[in-house]
């Protein structure tokens, strides 16, 4: 703006026109910046990012001839940042799009690496796998990642406080859920002549599976329509804000890219578990029960790492039984579904002794959280038995498995 003299002598202010322009967006600037930001925010996501050389290595394994037992190390070290980052897209996502939705998509890609892993395992005809990876994550979470987060939060502590609501309600979730999931192993358990495999199952066991999945998955709906509706203050407390907040479309492109790099490796790990096996000697179940879930529940476990030693106990409760319901009522009943439709006999009749183990811990579990408190001994105890029944399976031979 500039004064235009008047007889009075005052100034006048008129609009130069010819001098003012609104430049137009830069998109390829922003679209750059955005690139770059993105790029440096999934590289820097963590020390286990320099693993991700593992990938080409791994995919490209089969075709220079390279063992089994090889290409099968390469894929599961590949899948441990490729699993980090897709928890990290997905966790971005979530907080652009809001609450509710950013609830679905947690539940839809939470457990993404379990469902890609489950569903290539199932086209190669490995039931045994897929049905002890859904035990084994469940295990995991509610036994090394729960008992280390009692562990951490309690170890400079007499004891720590658990909220007892939400505990509560949680908890009461997951025996239920899980009482659900091994009903067809417990009639199969009380069926003398029940002389058929957890990979080859009775008529009447997979019909039982399959209906049992269908009502596991409404109540899984119900479950999300609970937590994110009509009880949302309960799961509203101690949230995160995730740091290097990235747009929308590069958190969905991370998420794309992940979950492909997942799949491509997922598929190349179960090529190789015939060769893994005889080369090490270790059965299936073990492959499934421990080696599988370190992956998909890594995230959860550094997360909730993080959080118990910031005093931040419930959030990370909430988290570890969270998950567990995420795989007892949603990726699991999946997996069966996603069987029936391929013609494969995937069924809820597992392992007679992950069946026991399974019962046996959630109670325990449950018995703990529901007191309120805890402390650092009863967290040792938790991992302790995760160790125990890791050293079971590790020594557990594939044809006792195959009687069950």
């Amino acid at each position: 703006m500039t004064a235009r003299p008047t007889a009075n002598g005052h100034g006048e202010a008129t609009p130069l026109l010819s001098t003012t322009h609104t430049s137009p967006p830069n998109y390829i600037s922003a679209f750059t910046a955005e690139f770059k930001h993105a790029l440096n925010a999934t590289i820097r996501l963590g020390s286990s990012n320099i693993l991700l050389i593992c990938v080409p290595l791994g995919l490209m394994g089969s075709s220079w001839g390279w063992s089994p037992a090889v290409i099968f190390a390469l894929n599961f070290l590949a899948m441990l940042p490729l699993a980090s980052i897709l928890t990290f897209a997905t966790e971005q996502l979530a907080a652009v799009v809001g609450s509710v939705a950013g609830g679905l998509i947690n539940a839809t890609f939470g457990n993404a690496v379990e469902m890609i892993v489950g569903i290539s395992a199932l086209k190669e005809g490995e039931i045994a796998i897929v049905q002890s990876s859904m035990i084994g994550s469940i295990l995991s979470s509610i036994l090394l990642i729960l008992g280390t987060s009692f562990f951490l939060a309690g170890r400079n502590k007499q004891t720590v406080d658990i909220n007892v609501d939400v505990a509560g309600i949680l908890t009461s979730l997951m025996i239920i859920s899980c009482a659900s999931l091994i009903m067809p192993s417990a009639l199969h358990i009380a069926d003398p002549e029940g002389s058929y495999s957890s990979s080859n199952p009775n008529d009447y066991i997979l019909t039982l599976s399959r209906i049992t999945s269908i009502i596991l998955l409404v109540f899984y709906l119900l479950y999300l329509y609970f937590q994110a509706i009509t009880h949302a203050e309960l799961f509203a407390e101690e949230e995160d804000e995730p740091t290097d907040k990235l747009h929308g479309l590069s958190s969905c492109v991370v998420l794309i890219l992940a979950t492909l790099g997942v799949a491509f490796c997922s598929d190349a790990l179960v090529d190789s578990v015939d060769g893994f096996v005889e080369a090490l000697g270790i059965s299936r179940s073990f492959i499934g029960l421990i080696i599988v879930p370190i992956v998909g529940n890594g995230g959860c476990l550094v997360g909730a790492i993080q959080w118990s030693k910031t005093n931040r106990l419930n959030l990370a409760v909430s988290v570890i039984v969270g998950a567990t319901l995420q795989i007892s009522l949603f990726v699991t009943p999946f997996l069966v579904i996603v069987g029936w439709i391929n013609n494969k006999k995937m069924s809820l009749q597992f392992d007679t002794f992950e069946t026991i183990v399974l019962t046996m811990s959630t109670l325990v579990v449950s018995c703990l959280v529901r007191g309120g408190k805890t402390n650092y001994f009863e967290g040792m105890l938790l991992v302790a038995t995760y160790v125990i029944i890791a050293i079971a399976f590790f020594v557990q031979p594939d044809s006792l498995q195959a009687t069950n």
